[in-house]
């Protein structure tokens, strides 16, 4: 819609909408009629109104100030990502607490120090931040944003944030992404297992150590569990062990 907006389009229908989205035209204009645009038949929708309905559906009518704290190269890219003012989001603070990288520059911003967080968060009235530190200091800045009294957190850390109620957290992951594509260039190249072989062999080293120590559990507790279910000794009768005990099942 965007798009069309910027080519001065005028109207478009829901077949056009539907075949860009890669959706049902029937299910798109049943969507957009929640919204309170029927559309004009023979017509379409009139791009700008459409365009703000949504807008004001995602809460992207008014100005929402973002803060970003990790000025890496990720960081870096983020900061000078031009699709953020565009949607109605502005970066407010770039935030670092590395000496090396505070003072410099990204975007034409200056990166300051995390000491200056709460007095940003507080002035700029900011609750949204994006987390772009390494993996081991994601989390202390995620509790310092929500001291602060940020509601809202997008994390590129490769990492599980821990959150109070009321916080929302949304985790972007580029290596799972990536993984996610490899498995389906290796169903569609035809490449299985070779026999005896198991698809955890091929899996990455930390990939085959968490599945050995998941079974190594397992194991460990199905052991404790037949020792806790042993019975009796029974005296004769089918499906005896060597000592007159019964056969232990494991389960599936």
């Amino acid at each position: 819609m965007t798009a069309l907006s910027e080519r001065s389009v005028p109207t478009v229908s829901s077949e056009e909408l539907a075949a860009a989205a890669g959706v049902n035209s029937a299910k798109l204009r049943k969507d957009f009629s929640y919204l309170g645009s029927y559309g004009t038949r023979g017509v379409g929708y009139d791009v700008e109104y459409l365009v703000y309905q949504i807008s004001r559906e995602l809460g992207l009518t008014q100005d929402w100030p973002v803060v970003i704290v990790g000025i890496g190269n990720l960081g870096h890219a983020l900061a000078n990502y031009g699709g953020f003012a565009s949607r109605g989001f502005r970066v407010a603070a770039l935030l670092d607490a590395d000496p090396a990288v505070v003072g410099s520059s990204a975007a034409g911003l200056p990166v300051r120090h995390m000491d200056e967080l709460e007095e940003i968060v507080e002035t700029q009235a900011v609750s949204i931040g994006v987390i772009t530190t390494p993996p081991g200091a994601a989390q202390q800045v995620c509790d310092r944003l929500v001291e602060a009294g940020v509601t809202s957190i997008l994390n590129f850390a490769p990492t599980v944030l821990t959150v109070p109620d009321g916080v929302d957290v949304r985790k972007v992951d580029l290596s799972i992404e990536l993984q996610i594509l490899a498995f389906h260039e290796q169903r569609k190249a035809g490449e299985e297992p070779d026999r005896g072989e198991s698809v955890l062999d091929r899996a990455p080293g930390p990939v085959r150590a968490a599945a050995a120590k998941l079974r190594r559990a397992a194991g460990a507790s199905a052991k404790r569990t037949d020792a806790k279910a042993e019975p009796e000794p029974a005296k004769g009768g089918p499906g005896q062990g060597p000592e007159g005990d019964l056969s232990a099942v494991m389960p599936a």
